[in-house]
């Protein structure tokens, strides 16, 4: 699980999302050419901690990413971004980095 972008238009329905939002992005395969936007996923970390957050957008998996995206690199294949709000709910240490979560929809 990454750090979600701030400032960005989701790429779901253009928003720019706060990261005081239950937010996600999933990496390309997850996201499946948007079928999964806006629908609600319930994400859990590995203290036994879960919240519900919205996908909002795709971490690129294919591409190094576009313009719109600040020139972040790649994602992994099996990545969840998230925003703080939810890494908080999930009682994390952000300055973890990346951390294993199981997620499924709601």
């Amino acid at each position: 699980m990454l750090t979600f972008p701030t400032g960005i238009a989701s790429k779901c329905d253009g928003r720019v999302y706060g990261n005081d939002e239950l937010v996600m992005a999933l990496s390309t395969s997850w996201y499946d050419n948007g079928l999964r936007c806006l629908k609600m996923i319930k994400v859990m970390g590995g203290n036994g901690r879960s919240v519900a957050a919205k996908v909002v957008d795709e971490c690129d998996s294919l591409h190094s990413c576009e313009e719109g995206h600040v020139g972040q690199p790649s994602c992994p294949n099996n990545i969840v971004n998230r925003s703080t709000c939810v890494w908080e709910g999930l009682g994390l240490d952000i300055d973890q980095g990346i951390v294993d979560v199981v997620w499924s929809m709601v």
